[in-house]
């Protein structure tokens, strides 16, 4: 092992203490995800998302629902104060290309350090067998991203966005008080799930236990209804 070490080149001996630790780190990588953890680890150094605001904020408590709130049926004002939120909806959410992660980074290097080993050790020029595998290990880096890009896609999909719940029909479960009044429940199929919502009321009557309403907006956490007849 010393002698194989000794015979080494200079640049041979840096592009392996670069290839063998990114390597191990790779593995490492792909045997966390594979068992339930983060191969990523969250560390992105070009990501600020940790930054955002969170996915949706608390609803305040029902008797503060007229102060906040204007839930007239005109929608005079704006009752949809989500949109401001990142929600998963917006494709800019997961959508971004995150080139700079822990991931493609080690990626990387263990492709760089490897493909310029194999490159100077057949015989080839330092620098050109140092500038192919550097193109090797962005390219390999691209395709980790764009990989990556696609499964917070994929989960983006599957994650439950309330908006959608906006003109579908629901059955109330807890009775809902008058407008301002407070918050019941509904039960509903959204997104292919049946579920229990909080929600409030823009009539001036309670909706009781088994009535069908109609979703017309979301705020927070929360959905507003009014009956579906008077909507047919």
């Amino acid at each position: 092992m010393q002698e194989w070490w000794a015979a080494l080149s200079g640049t041979l001996r840096v592009l392996y203490c670069i290839a063998i630790p990114s390597t191990l780190i790779l593995v490492l990588q792909m045997l966390l995800t594979m068992f339930g953890g983060h191969g990523d680890g969250g560390v992105e150094i070009s990501d600020t998302s940790g930054l955002d605001m969170p996915d949706s904020f608390d609803m305040p408590d029902a008797s503060d629902i007229p102060d906040q709130f204007d839930l007239d049926l005109d929608h005079s004002g704006d009752t949809d104060l989500s949109h401001d939120m990142g929600d998963g909806g917006n494709p800019a959410d997961f959508g971004t290309l995150k080139l700079l992660t822990l991931q493609t980074i080690v990626t990387f290097l263990a492709v760089f350090g490897w493909v310029s080993i194999i490159c100077i050790s057949t015989g080839m020029l330092v620098p050109l067998g140092i500038g192919i595998g550097a193109v090797c290990g962005f390219l390999m880096m691209l395709l980790v991203a764009k990989l990556v890009q696609m499964s917070r896609r994929l989960a983006e999909n599957g994650a439950l966005n309330l908006k959608n719940a906006i003109g579908e029909t629901a059955s109330v479960y807890v009775t809902i008080p008058p407008k301002n009044g407070g918050s019941g429940k509904i039960t509903m199929q959204l997104q292919g799930r049946f579920g229990e919502f909080d929600a409030v009321n823009t009539g001036s009557t309670p909706l009781e236990t088994g009535t069908q309403v109609l979703v017309t907006d979301v705020v927070g956490d929360t959905l507003v209804v009014e009956p579906a007849e008077t909507n047919a």
